[in-house]
């Protein structure tokens, strides 16, 4: 199958680079996305150990269309009963990008009709719209007048991992602080710290990278298996690959925050999915955290300012770097932020940048190193 898997702007190398190790065939990287071929066994393993990827899709029809009727007419020709039953109910995702559909909803809504329609005209009845929990996720994507209609086999996106609490939205997405670890070079025998560790994204994913513990262990729900052509036998296997897989570590990875019901939320994901015994994080304020060991990295990802204001914001930054000077000699320090402004206040000459997207923020990931006697960046 060709298959197409989403993930954030600046992460799409290592992506391609996870999807190979798996077993992805003819990997090409694209913006924000990587192609490549598989079967069902990659397909279903894609799902559940890929930890960048947002949504594996499988496209199955491209078309040319210029005009709404176009649209309708080109969608109508397709047999979209190989997908989707009259009992099955079914939404459509879309990304359009077309001077010739200004509002991709709509573009999405004639393409809702033309299914439906089709079904209609060859049954007499019609399958069921369920935009919140569909059993056939459908994605549209256009650019300019190219069209693809892809099957959804992730269903909700990856980054929702189960460590969170219903309805509780971390200001770092999952695959993005997956991705920071990556980046960064982190591996298991590295002591990690985050001091400013929020819910403990980072500090979480590092725990689930560092046992190797597949980023989708806890999840039952995939868009596959409500497809026709779902193998549960090929299901079971490639769980039980990714179950054998697992490494008890010994790992060094502490976290802190200011915030006291943060720190709290952080522990209640760490016991959810047993990970209490490889991090450690306790309420402090970042001024006042201390290594336990010569050497290690820091990665976190601070707050921008939104909340603090932007006085506060370059004091705290200053602060940052005052902290990182005087108490962790010998670590790389990663951090990422969107207060290009706040980021010149804590006066350490960056070694590297990587532009990323935390939402719709654009953002900068710093990398400074601490030697001894770190000197100011001259003005």
């Amino acid at each position: 199958m060709k298959i197409h898997i989403k993930t954030l702007f600046g992460l799409e190398e290592i992506l391609a680079e996870e999807v190979r190790k798996i077993g992805g065939q003819n990997v090409e990287v694209q913006k924000r996305s990587v192609s490549c071929e598989g079967d069902m066994h990659f397909l279903y393993s894609a799902n559940l150990n890929l930890r960048t990827a947002l949504k594996v899709l499988v496209p199955v029809y491209n078309f040319t269309a210029r005009t709404e009727q176009q649209l309708y007419d080109q969608v109508m020709r397709h047999d979209w009963s190989k997908y989707l039953n009259i009992n099955q109910t079914f939404a459509i995702d879309n990304t359009v990008f077309s001077e010739f559909f200004r509002h991709s909803q709509y573009a999405a809504l004639k393409t809702k009709d033309a299914i439906v329609d089709q079904f209609r005209n060859r049954t007499g009845k019609r399958p069921s719209v369920d935009i919140k929990t569909p059993d056939i996720q459908f994605d549209l994507y256009g650019f300019k007048d190219q069209f693809t209609i892809s099957l959804d086999s992730s269903g909700d996106t990856l980054n929702r991992r189960g460590y969170r609490e219903p309805g509780h939205e971390a200001p770092l997405n999952e695959v993005l602080g997956a991705g920071l670890l990556h980046l960064a070079g982190w591996n298991k025998s590295i002591p990690l710290i985050d001091p400013m560790c929020g819910t403990g994204t980072i500090l979480i994913e590092a725990a689930m990278m560092g046992q190797n513990i597949p980023p989708q262990i806890n999840r039952h729900d995939f868009g596959f298996k409500n497809w026709s052509n779902f193998h549960p036998t090929v299901w079971n296997q490639v769980v039980s690959e990714a179950k054998a897989g697992i490494r008890k570590a010994q790992l060094n990875i502490t976290g802190g925050d200011i915030d006291g019901d943060a720190v709290l939320m952080v522990n209640k994901s760490l016991r959810k999915f047993k990970l209490s015994d490889s991090v450690t994080v306790t309420r402090q304020d970042v001024r006042d955290h201390r290594p336990k060991t010569p050497d290690g990295m820091i990665i976190s990802n601070p707050p921008y300012g939104e909340r603090i204001g932007r006085e506060n914001t370059n004091d705290f930054y200053k602060s940052i770097g005052d902290v990182l000077k005087n108490n962790f000699a010998g670590f790389d320090a990663w951090l990422m932020s969107s207060n290009m402004e706040a980021f010149k206040h804590i006066k350490l000459r960056a070694s590297k940048k990587i532009v990323l997207f935390n939402g719709p923020l654009e953002c900068k990931f710093q990398k400074y190193e601490m030697y001894r006697g770190s000197k100011e960046e001259p003005k």
